[in-house]
């Protein structure tokens, strides 16, 4: 039964997390604080993020059209409302919850307002831009001490770590070396990083 009760409130916190970010982008306030550089990594996914949210309208429209009993109709409807506004909270929150840099250190997020993880500059001994794939499009990946925060299957900086950093995937804790994350700018980034670490 607990295990339920936590289910269901982490998708009502996600999509109310989604709807937020709905808000913040058609109010134009992104989620960078005062101080911050903001990283955007939305390029990699933003083309199927807009696909999927036009293929939701127009599945609503043609539903809207076609079905001719009122009740079925409504609930199409009802049903294809929360879906659209379901995406369009989806790939808002890619826009408006970016990575961060600031004085104390980068903060990776994925499409959340909450960082996945916090790299402080003291840990960071190299950056360099160095594209990978991963099979898996699963937004937190570790694997073989590395942690991989993937946006599109994709990451393209890799962080060297000074030392290992203790972070928490899925309720599991694992110690890395390496930390590789996906930028929009990758070359920006790693200057703006190696500027913070010199």
């Amino acid at each position: 039964m607990r295990r339920v009760r936590d289910l269901v409130v982490l998708v009502v916190r996600l999509e109310l997390q989604m709807y937020g970010g709905l808000l913040r982008l058609v109010r134009r306030r992104p989620d960078v604080p005062p101080g911050t550089t903001p990283v955007r990594y939305v390029g990699a996914v933003a083309a199927l993020l807009w696909g999927i949210t036009i293929v939701s309208a127009v599945e609503l429209v043609v539903l809207h059209l076609i079905i001719p009993w009122h009740a079925v109709r409504l609930a199409a409807d009802v049903v294809g409302i929360w879906g659209l506004a379901w995406c369009l909270g989806m790939t808002a929150c890619h826009y408006v919850y970016p990575h961060l840099l600031d004085d104390a250190g980068l903060r990776l997020r994925t499409a959340k307002r909450t960082p996945a993880v916090e790299v402080p500059w003291s840990q960071v001994a190299a950056v360099v831009v160095a594209e990978k794939g991963r099979e898996s499009s699963r937004s937190l990946q570790v694997e073989d001490g590395v942690l991989h925060v993937v946006v599109g299957s994709r990451t393209n900086v890799t962080l060297r770590l000074a030392a290992p950093l203790v972070v928490e995937v899925r309720g599991a804790s694992y110690g890395v070396g390496e930390v590789r994350f996906f930028a929009d700018e990758p070359r920006e980034v790693v200057a703006a990083i190696r500027e913070r670490v010199s």
